[in-house]
């Protein structure tokens, strides 16, 4: 199942809105197949395993970290394969909360005589797939929060300037990020400030993975990011999300291949971020990453919108009262009303460190 795990994370990035699954066949202690999920409307992970265990399938053990699906979509149940190729038990790490599955790929097998065992690896499992199980259970995708700061909490200095905070190698891990989500979001004043490029580098598709620029998400309520923006002419595309009641509609004609504008529902000149939210997950965008500013951390974290932190900290002082925080909004007035994370990590890279965690349990 460890190995299965392995190829999962393999997969991650390129079968949105899927989920990442690995399969392991193995006959007489031998492993004889081995597969990862495709890009959507490709191979499965269980099929890819099968179809290079070949006859050795016949009477073997398969471990998968999903359960197999058993409804037809852009391919057929994957439940029929193995029944067909004659396994003979079915290792699973958890099950598929997709209503389509949920349980029922578990059933079926037994049904036809095939032996299941569930919960081997589970936690990791669910880790692997967490922005889809959000997704296809709600609709919404799953919010990861990322940020870089210094020990004293700051961003950037009072004149703006932010980099670098942290080293080469703590930056290189968190723009990797980027290549398992699908969608990068960022605030107005980080476009006007920064002027980021948001692309993920280094990922060219080589045998034949091709892997899709991550959509990039400008929340942009009054419409101030200016057009000469460099992440307006990048690869990829870009929506802007603006205020219902944004009344200078002349930025909506502008026509830039890869751009397109969609007008939220606002209070206050604010982008009512729930429903931003929906709109995305309707987009089938199941995992989106807020990489600032401060203003909009805070408001995501004020609504209790993160399902998961990236916090990286580099060790110096930046200190003054007008240099920005990591996450601003309103905030708590009690520390003890302070959001605490659960399943927390702690990594290294160079002096920095990463600490990751869960805003549920």
């Amino acid at each position: 199942m460890a190995y299965s795990l392995s190829l999962a994370e393999l997969a991650l990035g390129y079968t949105s809105p899927n989920p990442a699954v690995g399969a392991v066949v193995v006959r007489d202690g031998i492993v004889v197949g081995l597969g990862h999920t495709q890009q959507p409307g490709l191979e499965h992970a269980e099929v890819k395993a099968l179809n290079q265990a070949g006859e050795m399938a016949r009477g073997a053990a398969m471990y998968v970290t999903l359960e197999p699906c058993c409804h037809f979509g852009k391919t057929p149940p994957c439940i029929d394969a193995i029944i067909n190729a004659g396994v003979s038990e079915v290792h699973i790490a958890v099950i598929d909360p997709n209503p389509m599955v949920a349980g029922k790929g578990i059933k079926a097998l037994e049904e036809a005589g095939v032996k299941t065992y569930l919960g081997e690896y589970e936690q990791k499992a669910k880790e692997i797939n967490e922005g889809y199980f959000k997704y296809i259970t709600s609709g919404i995708p799953f919010v990861v929060a990322k940020f870089a700061m210094s020990i004293d909490g700051k961003i950037a200095t009072k004149i703006g300037d932010s980099k670098w905070i942290t080293s080469e190698e703590a930056r290189n891990y968190a723009h990797g990020q980027r290549h398992v989500v699908d969608a990068i979001m960022v605030g107005a004043n980080t476009i006007i400030m920064d002027d980021p490029k948001l692309t993920t580098r280094g990922y060219s598709g080589k045998g034949g993975r091709a892997k899709l620029q991550p959509l990039r998400v400008i929340v942009d309520g009054e419409g101030r990011v200016p057009p000469s923006s460099r992440i307006f002419s990048e690869p990829g595309k870009t929506l802007v999300a603006v205020s219902d009641k944004y009344v200078n509609r002349d930025k909506f004609s502008i026509k830039r291949e890869g751009t397109e504008y969609v007008a939220v529902k606002s209070q206050n000149g604010l982008i009512d971020l729930k429903e931003l939210l929906r709109l995305l997950g309707q987009r089938q965008i199941t995992t989106v990453m807020i990489e600032g500013g401060s203003r909009l951390l805070g408001s995501f974290f004020d609504q209790h919108l993160v399902d998961k932190i990236l916090a990286f900290i580099a060790p110096i002082i930046i200190g003054g009262q007008e240099a920005k925080t990591a996450v601003g909004g309103t905030g708590v007035e009690k520390v003890i009303d302070a959001l605490h994370l659960h399943r927390i990590k702690i990594e290294r890279f160079e002096d920095d460190l990463l600490i990751s965690g869960y805003t549920a349990e």
